[in-house]
């Protein structure tokens, strides 16, 4: 196998992780002829390549050509998105469900159930185009926006990976400080503690990334089983609304679950690109709906389930009330176990970490498509710019988790839908599902790209059915507020941002691809 051609790596002949002992990426970069102007950050360029000897990626959103992938196990994206989503986020999702939306345990587990398994079938579907074409998933999208327009779903991609880390590292937080009531870590403190650990691992690429993830997901799993069987016997399933309130409710919680489903798709390629080309598509998208699915159901079933304790365990609530997800997760754990709980409840907060690495190390591989100067930018001081920010919001942020929680995860749901519908039908209608219909080297090329009008109309229309459709505390849109308490109402925005926008973009597209060419 050759690897001078991008210089990329080799595990089999590496003597450093992956690290060739005459070949390295960043002098492979600088060779490349990309219209890409990293002399202008010689310097930033000069630590990456001295990095680079020590096996830090120095690859961006450069095409992953198929003869320099060496990630051969079907199971990668199965270790990869299981650990991501075994995690006290994925706990917190299923706490919603009782705590904004005062559903019982059987109606939020079968809301779960229903939301998860569709949600995630483009996610799954999307990590399989990683391996075909080698290109990340933002990069992929310009195929279907356009280079102008895909402007619009980079920008709100930044934003959501920002977003998530600041929501994250909140809950992450409230849970070390759970672990004592006596001495209490500082919030930012611990919020710069979690940053830490995702800063080492995304910083280091897309191997470590991997690495990390198929493991950090077994001790997370063996203490939510031992806290299911702390709680097992304190749940009630009959707590909940009735009649078309409760509909309401379903309906707005199920957004929520999607919002936080969905949110893997405008990530889902870039944890697969050094996956063969020739590696079955079946497999890729198995695995990948697989380990989504095992955490996402179980996880956020046991937090819905968890909420419903109060009744019987008060000491429960005022821990919740007090330190919320983080004292929920305490009162089970470190409450009747003691110290070796507080022990179980610190290694329940770094899992975060898990989560939190995909949104950093994709946030940089984002960002680098805004413009060829800011492919220029190396990957690792994106990542380090990127964490700063975030580490700032969430320690600004720490008070007002539920309500940032909520209002961002449904707001997700509205533009992932959009998204997911523009990307699926370019590729099944104008590209008739063949990979041979796609010139990988374009993505860069304006001229060779959609114009993007097809795609900004959809977009824009998608906006509007969501602006309709939604139901947030801030805002109830006028069909959302037909549904369910009109006070109120049930959260249908995502539902109807995937309708129009999957409506208008055929009819558009091929008007644009007849005269435009592209």
């Amino acid at each position: 196998m050759s690897n001078t051609k991008f210089g990329l790596f080799d595990v089999e002949k590496s003597s450093s992780y992956g690290v060739s002992d005459d070949i390295h990426e960043a002098n492979a970069l600088e060779r490349l002829s990309d219209d890409v102007p990293r002399s202008k950050f010689a310097k930033l360029w000069a630590i990456v390549e001295f990095l680079d000897k020590y096996g830090v990626e120095a690859h961006g959103i450069e095409r992953v050509p198929p003869d320099q992938r060496t990630q051969t196990s079907p199971l990668a994206p199965f270790w990869m998105w299981l650990a991501a989503n075994m995690t006290i986020s994925t706990f917190s999702i299923g706490c919603l469900g009782n705590s904004i939306f005062y559903l019982g345990l059987k109606d939020a587990a079968l809301t779960i159930i229903f939301f998860n398994l569709f949600c995630t079938l483009p996610v799954a579907y999307f990590s399989t185009w990683g391996a075909k074409l080698g290109l990340r998933q933002l990069t992929l999208s310009k195929f279907s926006f356009g280079y102008f327009t895909s402007q619009f779903p980079i920008i709100l991609n930044c934003i959501a990976c920002v977003g998530w880390s600041v929501v994250n590292s909140i809950v992450g937080a409230q849970t070390l400080r759970a672990v004592s009531t006596r001495h209490q870590i500082p919030t930012a403190a611990a919020i710069i503690v979690i940053a830490i650990g995702t800063i080492m691992v995304s910083f280091m690429g897309y191997r470590v990334v991997h690495l990390y993830e198929k493991y950090a997901w077994v001790p997370v799993a063996i203490i939510f089983v031992i806290y299911s069987g702390q709680i097992t016997r304190f749940t009630e399933s009959d707590f909940g609304g009735s009649g078309t309130v409760e509909a309401g409710d379903i309906i707005s919680f199920g957004a929520t679950v999607a919002g936080f489903a969905l949110g893997w798709t405008s990530l889902a390629a870039d944890y697969t690109v050094r996956m063969p080309e020739d590696m079955s598509s079946v497999k890729i998208f198995f695995w990948t709906y697989l380990g989504l699915n095992l955490p996402l159901i179980l996880v956020e079933t046991l937090g819905a389930a968890a909420m419903t304790t109060f009744n019987q365990k008060t000491t429960w609530a005022d821990a919740y009330a007090e330190n919320s997800v983080g004292g929920l997760l305490g009162a089970g754990l470190a409450g009747p176990m003691g110290g070796f709980g507080s022990f179980l409840l610190v290694i329940m907060a770094l899992s975060i970490i898990a989560n939190n690495i995909p949104n950093m190390y994709s946030l940089a591989l984002t960002f680098q498509n805004i413009h060829p100067y800011a492919q220029a930018i190396p990957r690792i001081f994106i990542v380090i710019i990127g964490s700063v920010v975030y580490i700032v919001l969430a320690i600004a942020g720490a008070s007002h988790f539920e309500e940032w929680l909520e209002t961002m995860l449904n707001i997700l749901a509205y533009w992932l839908a959009i998204f997911s519908t523009i990307l699926i039908e370019e590729h099944l209608i104008f590209r008739h599902g063949k990979w041979t219909n796609y010139n990988p080297e374009d993505f860069s090329d304006w001229r060779k790209l959609p114009l993007g009008v097809a795609s900004f109309v959809a977009l824009a229309c998608g906006v509007a059915g969501a602006v309709l459709g939604m139901a947030q505390t801030w805002y109830i849109g006028v069909i959302g507020g037909m549904i369910g308490d009109p006070e109120f109402g049930g959260d249908i925005g995502f539902e109807l941002a995937f309708a129009f926008s999957s409506i208008i973009y055929p009819p558009l597209r091929w008007i644009e691809k007849k005269y435009w060419g592209y």
